[in-house]
């Protein structure tokens, strides 16, 4: 989905710096929180440390495809490379449903076996977890609504302090009751928490991929929004697609009547592209057809 904002050059290089940041703190908290859960054998640490590595490789690909997409077109690729940010969603898609079918694999074995986990060192180091994802979603906050890619990350973000917060709960628990299975239980939840997010990732990533209509974007309004106005008596062979994860194009054959001056088509093409650019679809080529003369194209 598009923003109607736009980055400047100056938070350019504030965003570039607050995903070199949030990877680096992230990458450190990962070694750390993966080395506590083994030393205190808690899945939930070494879950949390694989969704936290899964972080890494998403901030890491959305810095990439931030870059990639302000990429200038050229003789080779006429679009630049903005397709490359929904080929790298679809990448990070992937990433993530492999680190849930290791967490799910090893928390099936637990539960047959639960195995004793020092709760109260895993509340603290799960805490630490709280103010690493706070602050690095905090670095995201102020371009949250200017790009796609960001918001992903500052929402990614702010849904690990909560998952880290809700292995701090377990961690106390399990210090006052010594009930271990809550430990395979919560590493249990962090894979649903995952897979949730990941499914509509890698079904939007994949529909995006294949030239789908963009999530958001319906057909009949596009058509409704076009025939409205008064110089129009038919569209069709509307086509719409994702130029990348932010930006929309459509292509359309535009009927108006026989007698409609050439000259007046400009001024009808500026009004269907600010009705488009409602409906969140910021490219759009025109072909004009007089009424009288049928469309001869006959692809759909």
């Amino acid at each position: 989905m598009s923003t109607s904002h736009t980055i400047g050059s100056t938070e350019l290089s504030g965003v570039n710096r607050a995903f070199i940041i949030g990877i680096v703190l992230n990458l450190l908290f990962v070694a750390v929180e993966f080395g506590a859960g083994m030393v205190l054998n808690s899945l939930a640490l070494i879950s949390d440390a694989g969704h936290n590595l899964s972080d890494v490789a998403s901030l890491a690909l959305a810095m990439v495809a931030f870059r990639l997409a302000r990429v200038k077109p050229n003789q080779n690729f006429t679009y630049g490379l903005r397709k490359s940010t929904i080929l790298i969603s679809l990448l990070n898609s992937v990433i993530l449903l492999i680190v849930v079918g290791a967490i799910g694999w090893e928390s099936m074995a637990r539960l047959r076996e639960p195995r004793a986990v020092q709760g109260d060192e895993m509340a603290l180091v799960a805490g630490i977890g709280i103010v690493v994802n706070s602050v690095t979603a905090l670095l995201f906050f102020k371009n949250r609504e200017k790009d796609l890619n960001i918001r992903g990350a500052f929402l990614h973000l702010a849904a690990d302090a909560l998952v880290s917060l809700g292995v701090v709960g377990t961690g106390i628990v399990i210090g006052f009751t010594h009930w271990y299975w809550l430990d395979t239980v919560i590493s249990l939840a962090i894979v649903g928490i995952i897979l949730f997010s990941t499914w509509s990732l890698l079904r939007d990533s994949t529909i995006l991929a294949l030239d789908g209509v963009p999530r958001g974007i319906d057909l009949d309004r596009v058509k409704i929004s076009i025939e409205h106005l008064p110089e129009v008596r038919s569209v069709h062979h509307i086509h719409v697609w994702a130029m990348s994860t932010t930006e929309n194009a459509l292509t359309a054959h535009i009927v108006v009547a026989a007698d409609f001056p050439l000259s007046s088509f400009e001024p009808l093409k500026l009004n269907i592209q600010q009705a488009l650019l409602k409906l969140n679809i910021q490219h759009a080529t025109l072909e004009l057809e007089l009424e009288s003369e049928p469309c001869a194209t006959n692809y759909i």
